[in-house]
């Protein structure tokens, strides 16, 4: 669930600092490939987080631009092939998508549909030949999961994951501070994610049946926050689950909260849910600490450590994450997010249901 949503003017102001950033992370400055080609990139799902951010980055892209789109909604479609210069033969609906494995003008797409669909449509697309960027969480169990990665070996095409942090200044200096153990070894951590709000009743969000609930929506950043900073997996968890609102969450629990138990013996606190607002990466280093906060958000991240402030520009996170993926497929390189790192999210998020199952620590299964 992603809320308070920057506006194209603010993109477009923070998209201009971006040349400060590719000089100071060679890690963004590689997203751009040196092979003058654009691949075509289709949209599977014309939802809020299209409308607002995947859209608008690919109208800034380089490696690649916005070819087609597959929606349910005639009149989502007329709009997006007005405001993107659309070819009509590359507008696609649920019930013709597999008829994109015909079209020379669409090498990636992008899955943005709800949880549950997400294997799914995956899968049909690697089928179909395409490259794909699922939209996080990659799937909803780790079985799913090895079924996507599985799909992309066997149709020898590329599978990425829409984790645009991974390309965020300040995220990739909490993940060199950690890694690296500039201040030693990372002992403990507090890792979160939560806003307050009302879902809509009839929302698929609180819907289990179509992967509903924090713990897929919001949990995976603070997963991935743990896991990336201390550059390790972790292998227990022990995890609780509560509703307050039990009118209004009827199927799945209201809010989570874990904690991940490191090899080193390294621990890590976290919460996802829709009662308090969070936005934290905190990690205590046996010499000094690192901090983000707030630590997910499209723009506006604030971070500092025993180093002192954090002083990044701002950049569009999605037009490089996209970009990077595009050069991927160019050059033939694998994705920083591929596949293999949305399985590990599942295993620990299969692992936190099971112990909220059975009130017990779990043990992480390992790839």
């Amino acid at each position: 669930m992603d809320y308070n949503l920057p506006t194209r003017r603010k993109f477009i102001r923070d998209s201009g600092m971006m040349a400060g950033a590719v000089m100071t992370f060679p890690s963004i400055a590689s997203c751009l490939s040196k092979n003058p080609k654009r691949l075509g990139v289709a949209l599977v799902g014309l939802g809020n987080y299209s409308t607002r951010m995947l859209g608008p980055a690919l109208k800034e892209t380089t490696n690649c631009y916005l070819s087609g789109i597959v929606t349910g909604t005639p009149e989502k479609a007329v709009k997006w092939t007005e405001e993107y210069n659309l070819n009509k033969k590359n507008i696609y609906n649920y019930e013709n998508y597999d008829d994109i494995i015909n079209n020379s003008d669409i090498d990636i797409i992008y899955v943005v549909l709800p949880n549950s669909m997400h294997a799914e449509y995956s899968i049909r697309a690697l089928k179909a030949g395409k490259h794909v960027i699922c939209e996080k969480p990659m799937a909803l169990t780790a079985q799913e999961g090895r079924e996507m990665i599985s799909a992309a070996e066997k149709n020898d095409r590329k599978l990425a994951i829409g984790y645009r942090m991974h390309y965020d200044p300040y995220f990739i200096e909490a993940k060199r501070l950690g890694r690296q153990e500039v201040f030693g070894p990372v002992n403990y951590m507090e890792c979160s994610l939560g806003y307050s709000f009302t879902p809509p009743a009839d929302s698929w969000k609180i819907k289990k049946s179509m992967g509903g609930g924090s713990l897929y929506n919001l949990g995976v950043y603070p997963i991935q926050s743990a896991r990336h900073t201390k550059g390790a997996e972790p292998v227990f968890v022990t995890a609780q689950a509560t509703t307050q609102r039990k009118d209004l969450f009827k199927e799945i629990y209201e809010t989570f909260t874990w904690q991940l138990e490191f090899a080193d013996g390294a621990l890590c606190n976290s919460y996802s849910g829709p009662v308090a607002f969070i936005d934290r990466l905190f990690a205590g280093c046996r010499d000094g600490y690192i901090e983000i906060e707030p630590a997910t958000a499209y723009t506006g991240q604030a971070g500092r450590s025993t180093n002192g402030t954090m002083n990044y520009p701002q950049v569009f996170q999605q037009k490089l994450q996209i970009d990077d993926f595009a050069r991927c497929v160019l050059e033939d390189e694998e994705s920083i997010v591929g596949g293999e790192d949305g399985l590990k999210d599942l295993l620990i998020i299969d692992a936190i249901h099971e112990s909220i199952r059975t009130g017990k620590k779990v043990k992480v299964v390992q790839i």
